[in-house]
């Protein structure tokens, strides 16, 4: 038991040591685009700087948005799709501000009826333990509300969200 135990804790450490630090101040957009790959889209920043959108939508749970001065340090990683992030987005803002604020959406579903267009990221599951989606409703090109919603397991496809 205490050598299985003193293997994981080897492993995990281990793992520990090759992650990259990126540091605010002195690490550089290549070292970003070095440990991270290539960002799913680059914003630019009134300052001249940039923010880089690492989206794991679908699946993933968090979006981090990684600022850059004009001359291409290191400012913040901010995961986009936090509570705090999520509680900023307000009646009235635009789709391309929610976009910056969450980064690339799940999926869109436009409802006829209501006129709304509904955009969704799949976040972190609160104490239930199911999943949950944060959407976003849109009439007439900006923001009404916000709710959430819950994702069950699918009965007839195992692994699979409903």
């Amino acid at each position: 038991m205490r050598l299985a135990a003193l293997a994981l804790s080897t492993a995990l450490l281990a793992g520990c040591a090759t992650a990259p630090t990126l540091l605010p101040g002195s690490s550089r957009s290549e070292d970003v685009i070095a440990a991270y790959g290539q960002p799913k889209r680059i914003w630019p920043e009134a300052d001249g700087g940039r923010t880089l959108e690492y989206s794991s939508q679908p699946m993933g749970r968090h979006c981090y948005m990684v600022r850059l001065t004009a001359d291409g340090r290191l400012v913040s990683i901010e995961d986009g799709l936090s509570a705090a992030n999520r509680a900023r987005i307000e009646p009235g803002m635009t789709p391309e501000q929610v976009s910056r604020r969450l980064g690339t959406e799940r999926s869109r579903v436009f409802f006829p009826l209501s006129g709304e267009d509904v955009w969704d990221w799949t976040i972190e599951p609160d104490q239930t333990g199911y999943g949950l989606r944060f959407n976003v409703h849109f009439k007439a090109g900006v923001v009404t509300r916000t709710t959430q919603s819950m994702v069950f397991p699918s009965r007839r496809f195992p692994g699979m969200d409903d």
